[in-house]
C-alpha cells in the first residue's frame, strides 16, 4: 500500500472531512478505539480537549492507506497495515479511528492516531516518520506479492559508493537490517544464472564476490564486512558450488577489501568523516539539552509544589473561616447544631 502521513491540529474540521461524502461514493467509520465517546466528532473533541493541556498543537497522526491499482484488499488487511504502522511509529495502544471512503469500486482507508500520552500528558515524537512508513510500504508490497512502484524501490539496494551526500547521511540512520540484506542477496541470486552475473548483481549493490578461508564463496561490502553467500541467499552449499563453479580463482577476503578501499573516492571518504563529525556535535548538543531540560523540570516541579502548597493553605484558612467559633461551632462540628 502507498502510504502518506502527515502531523495535524483542527480534529474537528478532520473529522468532519472524513465523514462528508463529497468526493466519495461511501465512506465508513470503521473503527474508533480509544475514544470515550464512539462518535469520531465528539472523539476528535476529546483529542483536542487532552492537548489542550500540553504544548502540542499538531497532536494527531493522520495516514492514508491506498492499495495499488487492481488490488483488493480485505477489511482485515487495511486493520492489519494501521496496525504495522502503529507499531512502527510507536502509536500502537493510542486512541485511533479508521475511516474507509470508497469511489469508483476502489476503497481507501485513513486512519487517525493520537499523540498525546494521556498519563504523561506529553506528546509522542514520531522522527523520520516518512522514512519508517516507506519502509512499512515496501513490506506490505512484498506480503502481498504487489508489483512495487519504483518510488518505492528501496535505494539502500544500490551500490552505496554511488550514494549522494544526503542518501549517505540516511543511510548511517537507517542501516540495513537482517532481513532486508537477506532479500537483497535472494534477488541477486535469482536473477543470475553464472558466476559472472552474480558477481555483478553484488557488485551493483556495492559488494564483492571473494573466497572465504574455507574456499567458499562470500561477499564483502564497501565497510569490509565479510557475508556468507549460501546463507544470506538463503540456498544449500552445494548449490552454490553447482551454479559458481571454483571459488579459487575468486580474491580472498584481503584482496576484495583492498579493491573496494581503491574504489572510495576522496568525495566518500570526505562523507564518511562529515558524518562522524556531525555525530559528535550532535552528541554533545544533545546532552547539553538534556542538562538544560533536567534544570528545567527541577525548577518547575518547584514551582508547582510551592503553588500546591499555596491552594492547601488557603483552601484550609477559607473552610477555617467558614466555621462558627465558640459553643455554636462545637455543635456545628457535630452536626448537632438545631435549625434556626
Amino acid at each position: 500500500m502507498i502510504l502518506k502521513a502527515k502531523e495535524r491540529g483542527a480534529a474537528g474540521q478532520l473529522a468532519r472531512y472524513l465523514l462528508t461524502l463529497r468526493d466519495n461514493d461511501h465512506v465508513e467509520l470503521h473503527e474508533v478505539r480509544g475514544f470515550v465517546s464512539d462518535d469520531l466528532i465528539d472523539a476528535f473533541s476529546e483529542a483536542d480537549a487532552i492537548a489542550a493541556g500540553t504544548r502540542c498543537k499538531n497532536h494527531l497522526f493522520s495516514a492514508s492507506l491506498n492499495p495499488p491499482s487492481g488490488a483488493s484488499p480485505s477489511i482485515e488487511n487495511f486493520q492489519d497495515a494501521a496496525d504495522a504502522v502503529g507499531r512502527k511509529l510507536g502509536l500502537e495502544g493510542q486512541p485511533r479511528a479508521i475511516v474507509f471512503h470508497e469511489k469508483d469500486g476502489r476503497r481507501h482507508a485513513h486512519v487517525v492516531w493520537s499523540r498525546i500520552d494521556a498519563e504523561r500528558m506529553r506528546a509522542i515524537n514520531r522522527s523520520h516518520y516518512k522514512m519508517r512508513l516507506r519502509e512499512v510500504s515496501r513490506e506490505l508490497f512484498r506480503v502481498h506479492g504487489w508489483e512495487m512502484p519504483k518510488g518505492l524501490q528501496d535505494w539502500r539496494d544500490r551500490d552505496p559508493l554511488n550514494f549522494t551526500r544526503e542518501e549517505w547521511q540516511q543511510a548511517q540512520r537507517a542501516k540495513i537490517d537482517a532481513k532486508q540484506l537477506k532479500a537483497l542477496f535472494k534477488r541477486c541470486w535469482d536473477r543470475s544464472d553464472s558466476r559472472e552475473a552474480f558477481a555483478r548483481a553484488l557488485e551493483e549493490k556495492g559488494f564483492v564476490l571473494a573466497r572465504g578461508d574455507r574456499r567458499g564463496f562470500v561477499a564483502v561490502d564497501y565497510r569490509g564486512e565479510v557475508f556468507s553467500v549460501a546463507r544470506l541467499a538463503g540456498v544449500r552449499t552445494k548449490e552454490v558450488s553447482a551454479r559458481l563453479g571454483d571459488a579459487a580463482g575468486l580474491p580472498m577476503i584481503e584482496a576484495a577489501q583492498a579493491k573496494i578501499a581503491g574504489r572510495m573516492t576522496d568525495r566518500i571518504k570526505n562523507f564518511i568523516r562529515q558524518t562522524e563529525l556531525e555525530a559528535e556535535r550532535g552528541r554533545k548538543a544533545l546532552e547539553f539539552r538534556r542538562t538544560e531540560m533536567a534544570g528545567r523540570h527541577r525548577e518547575q516541579r518547584n514551582v508547582q509544589k510551592q503553588a500546591q502548597e499555596r491552594r492547601w493553605t488557603a483552601e484550609t484558612n477559607a473552610r477555617a473561616a467558614r466555621l462558627k467559633h465558640g459553643f455554636s461551632g462545637v455543635w456545628t462540628c457535630r452536626g448537632l447544631m438545631p435549625p434556626l
